[in-house]
Order: structure tokens, then sequence, then C-alpha cells
């Protein structure tokens, strides 16, 4: 099925699913909440917006640069750099890092880039055990889905599914809350922590800090400094667009990040790691960064699109907007969903097939407002539609379609033919895509000129 039939079918799927809405709802109005709480602690938020902006912005029009400098200042401090173009290079080189330490289990965390390429179903298909260590990641692991939404990624599930599903896998009480649940999930962690040696972890990145060559992680739960303090060879998964220039600018994006992802002043637990040290008492041995691109040079080839390279995965454009509060982050069919996902994708998998994702927005500039980067979401999304347009890949019928409606809105007579005809073209163009399960407009029968002139 090709991605536009895809995301037709799931997003028409989602509308119909009341619980899902409701559960995506009820999140958004928590957030917001939270968010105007934890958005207090600033005397001038939006001189901090304006600086993190700034910097990822230096970084991104000066990124070779940049990535050298981290590799450089990495390898000096005793680690190493593996470079991946694509998603199956990046694979492979993961699996032989895995396969050269003898490793069949490894422990993983949350990260969004793992899902971008596949890693849990490849290494699971070469004999290696994946354990996830983020509770929310555990669920939509157990439940065999992709993650719903880039910070929250069971988001979309009642407790009482969670707990039917946990019920089967490590016997959690059908009747367990959220308390519960978070307590149950974290005993079977710990209980490997404490029985299995740990031969390898991988974890995500927030942030690569270039003058350091070290890698910034954010967390609520404490899984990830355990189980990179227990490896032995610590696999870090990065994108070409996570770094930023300096150790001093980790207090910019920390407080942004938790702010504006979970609505906390700052997460729970926030580190700063690298290869291990003669003073450090536990830490991995080996500790290596894949750095992947995985097209993320093509959206850096964009003048004006590059600045979504900008993000730093808060998620808050998906919390505030009002498709993704109606179809959810399933149907978008692409491993960063919302808005952002909407302007990256497309450019990063392929305009012809992903820019139907551009058009999954009602341009509200919602996106826009809330991004802690200040990137210009809703007005990348009609460069990516003039772009799609410009690199031929609007479809004749809907060329056709446009041609009309400009011949008719361009002349007052053509505006003023009467209802009938008007209403054939509607259906005519746009029934389908209208959907069954809305009552499709009427247009009136005289329009709002022939009634001016006729009262006047």
């Amino acid at each position: 099925m090709r991605p536009t039939d895809d995301f037709l079918s799931k997003s028409a799927h989602a509308t119909a699913n009341k619980e899902q809405r409701n559960a995506v709802y009820v999140h958004g109005q928590r957030y917001q909440e939270a968010l105007g709480i934890a958005r207090k602690q600033y005397k001038n938020e939006e001189l901090a917006k304006d600086r993190a902006a700034y910097l990822k912005w230096k970084v991104t029009e000066n990124l070779d640069k940049y990535l050298i400098d981290f590799e450089a200042t990495l390898m000096r401090r005793g680690g190493r750099v593996v470079w991946a173009h694509d998603a199956e290079t990046a694979r492979k080189e993961i699996l032989q890092l895995i396969s050269k330490n003898g490793a069949q289990r490894v422990f993983k965390s949350k990260s969004m880039l793992s899902e971008e390429i596949e890693l849990n179903s490849f290494l699971r298909g070469s004999s290696i055990e994946v354990i996830e260590t983020d509770i929310g990641e555990y669920i939509v692991d157990v439940a065999a889905e992709a993650p719903f939404h880039m910070v929250n990624p069971a988001m979309h599930k009642t407790e009482k599914e969670i707990a039917g599903l946990l019920n089967a896998k490590i016997g959690t009480s059908m009747e367990a809350d959220a308390e519960g649940i978070t307590s149950d999930v974290r005993e079977i962690m710990r209980s490997y922590f404490s029985k299995a040696a740990i031969d390898v972890c991988i974890t995500g990145a927030n942030f690569l800090i270039a003058d350091s060559g070290m890698v910034a992680i954010t967390e609520n739960e404490g899984n990830i400094r355990m189980i990179t303090a227990l490896a032995n060879t610590h696999i870090v998964i990065a994108g070409i667009d996570k770094i930023i220039p300096t150790l001093n600018d980790i207090d910019t994006f920390f407080p942004l990040l938790a702010t504006y992802g979970t609505g906390q002043k700052i997460t729970s637990y926030n580190s700063v790691i690298g290869p291990k040290t003669p003073d450090d008492y536990d830490a991995p041995a080996e500790f290596i960064v894949v750095l992947i691109d995985n097209g993320r040079t093509n959206l850096l080839a964009q003048p004006d699109q590059r600045q979504a390279l900008s993000c730093i995965k808060c998620g808050a454009c998906a919390n505030v907007c009002p498709v993704y509060q109606v179809i959810g982050g399933h149907a978008y069919g692409v491993n960063n969903s919302g808005p952002i996902g909407a302007v990256t994708q497309p450019h990063e998998q392929g305009l012809d097939e992903f820019k139907h994702l551009s058009y999954a927005s009602s341009l509200c500039g919602n996106c826009t407002q809330i991004c802690p980067m200040k990137i210009d979401l809703h007005n990348h999304l009609l460069r990516n539609r003039r772009d799609s347009v410009q690199q031929g890949h609007a479809k004749s019928a809907e060329k056709l379609m446009w041609f009309s409606w400009k011949k008719m809105m361009l002349s007052r007579k053509n505006m003023n033919k009467g209802a009938s005809i008007k209403n054939f073209m509607l259906k005519s163009f746009f029934k389908t895509a209208w959907g069954e399960d809305r009552e499709f407009p009427k247009v009136a029968e005289k329009s709002f000129n022939q009634i001016w002139k006729e009262s006047h």
C-alpha cells in the first residue's frame, strides 16, 4: 500500500476511535496545565528560546565543522565514531559491534532514532534479544506497536489496556493503576540488571556536545543512567542533527526540553557522559557513537526547511496540533509524527511518496507558536507543498482541479453561476476526499455578491 493510501486508511480508522481521541485530548489538557506552570521558571522565556534557536541555527549552517569537531574530541577522549549514511548501514554497523562483543542480549533506552531505522526487529531477526528499559517503550514493544508520540509512546492506551497487555507478559494485576504498573515494570527491569551482566547497552542522545565530545541524555526513570554504568560497551545512536556547540549550552537546552516536552522545570535525571576515564569507578570500557544521516542531508540542502533540523524532539507541536489530536500518531506512518514530521519526513524519505503529510494540517499556526526552537513549522508545510508542485509530483487530476478552481475564482461571472453547477463540481472532485463520516457541504442558492446586489 502506498504511503498516501495507508495514511488515509489509518486516519479514517483513528477518527472513528473515540477512546483514542479522548486519550489524546486528555493528555493535551494535562500537558497545557503542566506547561503553563513550568514556563513560570523563566524571567525572559523569549530570550531563552532566541538563544537556543540561534545556537542550533549556527550548528545547522556549519554542520560539517561541528561534526568533525565532535568526532575529533571524542576520539581524543578514547571514544570512537561510526558514520552511517542510511538505515541499512547503521543496522549492519550496530550488529557488527554487538557480535564483536559476543553479546546475545542488549539493553536499550528509549530512542526514536532506533524506531526510525527499525533496529529492534532487525536485531531480533539476527537472534539478539532486545530489552526496552523505558516503561512507555516497553509497553508499546509488548503490544508490537510503534510509539504513538515521540515523548509519550504509550499515550494512546488506557490503564486497563496496559494492565491487560502486561498481565500476559509479566503477570501485572488486571486491576493495577498507573503506579502499580510502573512499580511492576520497574521490578522486572531491576531484576534484569541484578541477574544478568550487561555486555552491550544502546542509547539515543538528546544532544551531542561538539567541544567536549560528550553525550547529553535526559530522562525521568533512571534506567539509562543504570545501564550505561553497568554495561561493558555503550553504543550511542544519534542523528547528525543532534549537535550543540559547547558544554555551557546545556543549561539552555535541558530546561527548554523539559518545559516543552513534559511540563517540568527539569527532568529527574540529566547526564553528560563520555568515554571512561581513569577516575571513573563505573562506566563502559568501550564508548561508540553511531552518527546517522538517513536523509538528513537532503533536508539540510533545503534553504528554508533546513531550520527543522533544529528540532529538539520535545513533541510540543504534536500536543497542540488539531490534526494530530484527531488522527493520532500512528496514522502518519512515519517515525516523527505531527507537524515536525510532516515537515521533515517528505525530504528525508522522498517528497513524491510523503508529500501528503504536508497537507495534513489546518495551518492554524499552533505548532509554530509553541515551538521552543522557533521553527516556522506551518510555513515550512506550505513550502513543502510548493516544492512538490515545482518538482512535478502533482497528479494530472489535481492540476486540472486547481486550474478549474483558479478559473472560477478569478471570474465574478463564474462565481455567480448557479448552485447546481457548484454542487456538481464539489461532488465530482471532493466527495471521496471529504469522507463518509462527515456531512457533505451544500452550496447556497445565491452567492453573497448576488444577495448584496439585490438588497442594495
